[in-house]
């Protein structure tokens, strides 16, 4: 093991910290979140859809929830669309109440697709708007599944500690970041809700395959204007450990992982909060 994966100094208790990881039929990377989440100190369980929605009570229980990635309901009306349907209509009450406690969500890759779909994210005039970005599918037209580069945008508590380029693995076939109109994307732009847009090595502005979807304005990930709701297609559950990373035998990468940083931020802030 290395020192990163022995050692995590936070600075703030986070072992009272909660975490839900919600998931639902087709769900597939709840375990890998629940691992980051308790790697980092964090007392982080699961849940379903379904047995929230007749408890939705639970949910105030918890400081951080989590839509992991996966193909819920089989993608089959788009990715995310169905389980999104459940989460605004049934638990749309109790997820603004979570909101005005001052909590956090966290969706990655199919959880992104949920909040978007919902309408959750981008926010610009509220919570659950009618949505104005979608991602559709890859220009591709297949499922990409590589490592990529991204670089940190906005300057929040998210990207703390983040190098000026990272890295993170993506897998979806529907990613591509699209604005309804070029109204949207200026508003996300200026009130600095874009988090990580693709990159190069070198940060030099992405093609393909760097940019492995063809999102508008390389957008990779985004937050609501408050911070409280972060969307992204990379996986930063599956970069925590050093060794996860496909150079780290041949010693190539050096350092922390860049999905420790990103989301050990998360549980800092969470933490200095409540």
């Amino acid at each position: 093991m290395t020192k990163w994966e022995t050692k995590l100094d936070f600075g703030v208790a986070v072992n009272s910290l909660k975490v839900l990881v919600l998931t639902g039929p087709g769900t597939n990377c709840d375990a890998e979140s629940l691992f980051a989440f308790r790697h980092l100190g964090a007392n982080a369980s699961e849940e379903s859809l379904r047995l929230l929605c007749k408890h939705p009570e639970k949910l105030h229980e918890h400081h951080i929830l989590v839509l992991p990635g996966g193909f819920t309901y089989g993608d089959y009306v788009g990715a995310g669309t169905l389980f999104a349907a459940d989460f605004k209509h049934i638990l749309g009450n109790e997820i603004e109440k979570f909101l005005a406690e001052g909590k956090f969500i966290i969706g990655i890759c199919n959880g992104f697709q949920i909040l978007v779909k919902s309408g959750l994210l981008p926010g610009f005039s509220g919570h659950f708007d009618s949505p104005s970005v979608t991602l559709a599918a890859n220009e591709s037209l297949k499922f990409e599944d590589r490592w990529v580069y991204l670089k940190p945008e906005a300057k929040n508590f998210w990207t703390k500690g983040l190098p000026k380029v990272i890295t993170l693995p993506v897998a979806h076939a529907e990613g591509r970041f699209i604005c309804k109109n070029k109204k949207n994307l200026q508003t996300l732009e200026s009130g600095a809700q874009i988090l990580l847009r693709y990159s190069t090595s070198s940060n030099d502005t992405p093609k393909y395959p760097d940019n492995p979807n063809g999102s508008t304005g390389h957008i990779a990930a985004i937050t609501n204007p408050s911070g409280q709701v972060m969307g992204l297609m990379p996986h930063p559950e599956r970069f925590i450990l050093a060794h996860q990373h496909p150079a780290f035998a041949r010693g190539i990468f050096k350092g922390e992982p860049h999905g420790l940083i990103l989301l050990r931020n998360l549980v800092k802030e969470a933490a200095s909060r409540f």
